[in-house]
């Protein structure tokens, strides 16, 4: 049974579905969208200068009917293969205003569209290497919590940080409010890590020379794709100790099946906007996939502080900002033009376990 709160929610998004109904009424053609491609932010202008995680879509795949959207925080760009690609801007509420504004749009008909929000991301040493692509299973949400300094927490606690309506950090039975896991569809997620698992992304003599630095079980792998879960926030954390915070926060709300790997900055508040997008018929969750790419570790080499490793991290100066833009492009690409490619194939039904 869904709580007051819940039942408000809801009612409010049929609401919104009912007045988007009836502009559907009223608009003479919806432009029928195959594949949504999500990126967060860019650098500069959208073609022809620095890359930030949509330049390439833009570019490489002809995204040339721009269609603004004035409820978002950016146009929309289309190419004539019914590829649609959306610009949130950063962290959870840009995301999540941007991809509703977008859902409700009347133009569009995304009841089929699938959805690869393609981005990168900072990345656990121990479980993924510079430059690697990750499709997540599960992302869970590192914003929504209790807070204490850690220098005034208990001797016996291991961080300041506890869910909500908890006492004390990872208490159980663990109790994810609405918004807070999100499991992606297991079939759709393993049918693109299979289809993705062999591309052949780059290394190079920089990232291996970065990669000395760090410990971690993985850091000495060169660049691959792997299923890799993802923690996600709006707070750009950095360093060792939060990364075991971070390894311990994704399996407890998940009862151990997530194993953090990556950490990014919008994807639930994107999820959350897809999850009531789909309760009001708009779209379809079941085709919705996570690719980030690691552009950084989330923690410090060997020799420096996580002060001073986080005043590296810049946007477009991360360790393997080129090689993760560009692995994202590749790897999503090669989904896109699988479904694009065979879109009568993939059109009725979302991907299903067998």
């Amino acid at each position: 049974m869904l709580s007051p709160s819940q039942l408000a929610r809801r009612l409010g998004v049929l609401a919104l579905a009912f007045h988007s109904a009836i502009a559907l009424l009223a608009a003479p053609h919806r432009i029928q969208v195959k594949v949504v491609v999500v990126a967060m932010f860019e650098v500069g202008q959208d073609t022809g200068d620095q890359p930030g995680e949509l330049q390439y879509w833009v570019e490489r795949d002809h995204l040339d009917r721009v269609y603004p959207l004035p409820a978002g925080y950016h146009a929309v760009r289309m190419n004539d293969r019914g590829e649609m690609a959306a610009l949130t801007g950063q962290g959870t509420a840009h995301a999540a205003a941007t991809i509703m504004a977008l859902g409700l749009d009347p133009r569009f008909d995304l009841t089929h569209a699938y959805w690869i929000i393609a981005g990168i991301a900072g990345g656990s040493p121990d479980r993924i290497s510079l430059g690697s692509a990750a499709w997540a299973r599960w992302v869970v949400d590192g914003d929504l919590g209790y807070e204490i300094d850690p220098r005034e927490i208990p001797s016996d606690w291991s961080t300041g940080y506890l869910p909500l309506r908890k006492t004390k950090p990872f208490e159980l039975p663990a109790a994810p409010l609405e918004g807070q896991v999100f499991a992606l569809n297991p079939a759709l997620t393993q049918w693109a890590f299979n289809l993705t698992r062999n591309i052949s992304l780059a290394d190079s003599d920089k990232l291996r020379e970065i990669r000395t630095g760090f410990d971690g079980i993985a850091a000495q792998r060169p660049p691959s794709v792997m299923l890799g879960d993802e923690i996600s926030g709006s707070t750009y954390w950095h360093g060792k100790l939060l990364d075991e915070w971070a390894t311990a926060w994704v399996a407890y709300f998940t009862g151990g099946q997530g194993q953090f790997v990556t950490t990014a900055m919008e994807d639930t508040g994107t999820l959350l906007s897809l999850k009531n997008l789909a309760a009001a018929g708009l779209v379809d969750y079941d085709r919705v996939l996570i690719l980030r790419t690691v552009s950084n570790y989330d923690r410090q080499p060997q020799g420096l502080t996580a002060a001073d490793s986080l005043a590296r991290q810049r946007i477009g100066n991360y360790s393997a900002y080129m090689p993760s833009i560009e692995a994202a492009y590749t790897v999503g690409h090669a989904v896109v033009s699988e479904l694009i490619a065979h879109w009568p194939k993939y059109a009725p039904a979302a991907i299903e376990t067998k």
